[in-house]
């Protein structure tokens, strides 16, 4: 049975202590926001943004934040400054954005906020309880490997564009290279090695 929004969401904080605001919205209304934020004149941009699946970052609260992935379920999006983290998750009745603190992972972040997203639903979840957060650049490449066995079977037309937000966001200053350099200043010992495993299963994936 569904819960209400409000507990939803201090269920999702105590299980993801790095989520520290939550906004949840049925349809497009807003139903709820944790008092330390308020990003009402936000959600129409952001919203318009996830729903065309291709934008290379959103605005909330003056700050920029590059994507990372944006899918009809699913947006993740990142402050290359340091100022933090988007995490987001949606289906047909409502959707869950969070503001993550810059030291958060969101590799944890999602999974929690799809879950605490099922638990509002009359459907059932979407999410496993054992999944986590993949990178977009991993998922990619399981597909490609899908797309190359099905030879002669038409693309997903949602997957091609899914692909073609990722190359923007690539070529974008401000996108994958800003990222990377970001991290690399910090000397974020975990996000490089997570990079390089990406950087060699690219190649092998190209075989390259």
């Amino acid at each position: 049975m569904p819960i209400d929004p409000e507990t939803a969401v201090n269920n999702l904080i105590q299980k993801e202590p790095s989520i520290i605001a939550v906004a949840v919205l049925k349809g497009k209304n807003l139903v709820y926001t944790t008092d330390n934020w308020d990003i009402s004149g936000d959600l129409g941009r952001v919203i318009s943004s996830w729903n065309s699946m291709n934008a290379q970052f959103v605005m909330i609260s003056g700050v920029k934040y590059s994507m990372l992935q944006c899918t009809f379920e699913r947006l993740t999006a990142t402050s290359i400054r340091g100022e933090g983290h988007i995490v987001g998750a949606k289906d047909d009745e409502h959707t869950i954005l969070g503001y993550i603190e810059p030291d958060g992972d969101m590799r944890s972040a999602y999974p929690e906020a799809a879950r605490a997203l099922a638990t509002l639903s009359s459907k059932s979840a979407y999410i496993a309880e054992n999944a986590q957060l993949g990178t977009q650049t991993a998922q990619i490449g399981g597909d490609s490997s899908a797309i190359g066995a099905g030879a002669g079977v038409s693309v997903d037309p949602q997957l091609k564009s899914e692909i073609q937000a990722f190359l923007n966001w690539i070529k974008d200053g401000e996108g994958l290279s800003g990222y990377i350099k970001y991290y690399l200043q910090q000397n974020n010992t975990q996000i490089i090695s997570e990079l390089s495993k990406i950087y060699a299963e690219l190649r092998q994936i190209f075989n390259v």
